[in-house]
């Protein structure tokens, strides 16, 4: 194996998959990258076995070949090197780089007992703009459980059908709901339903956040979506990822949205983030609990701790309905209010015991469900 191609060119790439890596001691190998030399250019590949990452990138192939070294020895040797042309070169079981006046060997691995990536059928896909999708992604990943012993509520949901793509998240305590519209499909099957690991999910957003959109998405500013019938496929640039799909029943997240609600309130949001993040500073240690007083267009929040103090806070509303008033987790009520892109909210409460529902005032993409604290 032999190829030429630029510091920053495999850097990026090294940057992309190397964050996958992990020390595994049951198998070493996979604190490798793969590196693979072919004639269109030069493929990097890591895998945790749940999840993985292969990224292309432009090289001069002199000769063709494959080769596994240490992920954290490699990415952080190429970032030190000059904004330069790298030469790297396989010779016997030692990758020789060579960057201006820098010469290195690097020991690795041949690729034998490197895991065999899944194929993927290219002919049936859904996409979407790439991002919109990023941003949806990070609306709803929030709200996922980090406790796996329900595993089907360590994942975010995506619900396909011919227009659009849903996605959920939830805890039990909070939920995020956002819809997002198809760019362009190539699938039979409109209705599918499928749980993504949160990982996954937590991955993906960290590549495309620090995606740079015009040196790898050419042609299209798109992302491509292939399903198997147990992983999933994101395809973008010269970027892929494919994941295991967990297997089980998503909870019906439907029947515990409420319809009824006993009050509606419209409140400028910016005004009402401060608030509570003022508030939220003398809420109880552990509990983070608020108090949400609604009382003929006006809001009044307080809170008190024993440790802190108190605070009280009134601020002008459109109130609609009948008085009420909620305790509410102020960090939960906070990241719901961060995801949505608006002046005004919409509040819909019930009472103490019910979710309220948290949204923009013109859009409906967004829906954000939070449990009060019940007293």
């Amino acid at each position: 194996m032999k190829f030429v191609t630029l510091k920053e060119n495999l850097k990026q790439g090294l940057t992309i998959v190397s964050h996958l890596t992990s020390k595994n001691i049951n198998l070493p190998i996979l604190n490798n990258i793969l590196i693979k030399a072919k004639k269109e250019g030069v493929e990097l590949t890591a895998t945790n076995l749940e999840i993985s990452i292969n990224h292309f990138l432009r090289g001069k192939i002199e000769k063709e070949g494959e080769f596994t070294v240490d992920a954290k020895i490699i990415n952080e040797y190429i970032a030190l090197l000059p904004e330069d042309k790298i030469e790297v070169e396989l010779l016997e079981e030692e990758l020789k780089i060579e960057c201006q006046n820098y010469k290195t060997k690097i020991k690795g691995q041949f690729s034998n007992d490197f895991p065999v990536l899944p194929k993927i059928d290219q002919s049936d896909f859904f996409s979407f703009e790439i991002n919109s999708f990023k941003e949806a992604l990070s609306s709803v990943a929030f709200s996922v459980s980090n406790n796996e012993n329900r595993i089907e509520l360590s994942g975010v949901y995506f619900s396909f059908n011919e227009e659009n793509l849903v996605l959920v998240g939830t805890d039990s305590y909070r939920l995020s709901e956002k819809t997002i519209k198809l760019k362009n499909k190539k699938n039979n099957d409109f209705k599918k339903n499928i749980i993504v690991p949160v990982k996954t999910i937590q991955e993906l957003i960290r590549i495309l956040s620090n995606f740079k959109t015009e040196d790898q998405i050419e042609a299209e500013d798109e992302i491509r979506i292939y399903l198997t019938e147990n992983q999933i496929f994101f395809s973008f640039g010269l970027t892929n990822i494919s994941s295991r799909i967990i297997i089980g029943n998503y909870p019906d997240y439907k029947q515990i949205i409420p319809q009824n609600e006993k009050t509606t309130v419209i409140i400028n949001k910016a005004s009402f983030v401060r608030a509570v993040k003022a508030s939220g500073l003398f809420s109880k240690t552990g509990i983070n609990d608020i108090n949400l007083n609604f009382i003929k267009n006006k809001i009044l929040i307080s809170s008190s701790s024993s440790q802190a103090g108190e605070n009280f806070i009134e601020m002008n509303a459109t109130i609609k309905g009948a008085d009420n008033e909620i305790f509410i987790n102020y960090k939960y009520l906070l990241e719901g209010l961060n995801n949505i892109n608006s002046d005004n909210i919409i509040m819909k409460v019930i009472d103490n015991n019910t979710p309220c529902i948290i949204k923009a005032e013109k859009e409906d993409d967004f829906l954000y469900l939070v449990m009060p604290i019940k007293q």
